[in-house]
């Protein structure tokens, strides 16, 4: 029972429980996830929607579907507009396994909201035990339009067998034995991480997207000056004012550690926390931040989006938590070891698609 690790994706890419359309290329295969690839159309769509235990994505496109774009040579997903794509992977589940998807951190850090859906699905981003069928993902570009281009990997997808959830007592002995953040720990369903604005030292505690920017092509990386794309946040007493509909990158104020035999993943959003959205991409994949994998402690980027009213956030405030699960065995590989993860040991760090930020 647990998380399925790598070795056992690979074996299911050959057994044909996850068939492609292509053939695997190389760092596809995560840790502990499968990262999907965008296939050659999208289709504009008129709202978000799922489909229902009776319908399938096709029905659903002849009642919502605008029109049909070719992403052969790249095109355009504009702020603001929903579109809904055929990836290359799609599943013949055995009838012991379900899988959960998400977006994917690169993603997520631009404002991507972007979630995997199923025929007769019911809920987003789930796949229910036995699925046989295929995979799309929805696309909706919040912040940014965004240029792509077919294989881009948007989304990853992890597998589990049966209840390997943590409970409190035995998340409480695992940080005894490997600790896994570097505060005291809070725990309560969960793990939970506070936001860092401390901002005794260097002012600098986030970005806040700009209103009105170019595109950002996604296949560009190391590529865009912040400058253009982003608003530096500072603030030098420990809290700040989310604005209504604006989005943030902050940072946690925890370095986390995931040890090798688990994976852990960000918790639903809860309403009684405050009125914002605090990520959007939540897959923490063993040896994240783990020394085994080359880490000490990494922290975590959050992506933040308020609702309705300004909301204020301040130094230390728990918004969130991380659930932990036990691998079903070791991966064979780790985050971070040998397989260029671009966020091992990372503080307030952007998406790749941009340069470093300039210094103070």
């Amino acid at each position: 029972m647990g998380v399925l690790p790598s070795q056992t994706i690979a074996r299911m890419l050959q057994d044909g429980s996850i068939h492609v359309s292509d053939p695997i290329v190389d760092g596809q295969i995560q840790p502990a996830s499968l990262d999907l690839r965008l296939g050659n159309t999208a289709h504009r769509i008129r709202a978000s929607f799922l489909c229902g235990n009776d319908k399938s994505v096709s029905d659903r496109l002849l009642d919502f579907g605008m029109h049909e774009i070719d992403l052969t040579n790249g095109a355009v997903l504009e702020k603001g507009c929903v579109y809904l794509v055929p990836l290359k992977e799609g599943l013949r589940l055995p009838k012991d396994v379900q899988a959960v998807a998400n977006a994917k951190s690169s993603t997520g850090r631009l404002d991507l909201l972007t979630r995997v859906i199923t025929d007769q699905g019911t809920e987003f981003d789930r796949v229910p035990a036995g699925y046989d069928g295929p995979l799309y993902a929805e696309i909706c570009p919040r912040s940014f339009s965004v240029l792509v281009e077919p294989n881009l990997r948007l989304n990853q997808i992890r597998f589990r067998k049966g209840q390997s959830i943590l409970s409190d007592a035995e998340l409480a002995e695992l940080h005894k034995s490997t600790p896994l953040v570097s505060t005291t720990p809070v725990i309560e369903n969960g793990l939970g991480f506070s936001v860092d604005l401390d901002g005794s030292q260097n002012d600098l505690v986030g970005y806040r997207a700009k209103p009105h920017t170019g595109v950002i092509d996604l296949t560009k990386l190391n590529h865009y000056d912040p400058r253009d794309f982003w608003e530096e946040v500072r603030t030098s007493n420990g809290k700040i004012i989310l604005d209504p509909g604006a989005f943030y990158i902050l940072v946690s104020r925890e370095a986390v550690t995931i040890p090798p035999e688990y994976a852990a993943e960000m918790a639903p959003f809860l309403a009684m926390v405050g009125e914002f959205r605090v990520h959007y991409a939540g897959f923490f994949d063993p040896g994240f931040g783990h020394a085994s994998a080359g880490g000490a402690g990494s922290r975590g980027v959050l992506e933040v989006r308020c609702h309705e009213s300004p909301f204020v956030l301040e130094h230390g405030q728990v918004v969130g938590r991380l659930v932990y699960e036990r691998m079903e065995e070791t991966p064979d590989q780790l985050y971070g070891a040998g397989i260029s993860s671009n966020y091992q040991g990372q503080g307030l760090k952007l998406s790749k698609h941009f340069k470093s930020a300039p210094s103070d």
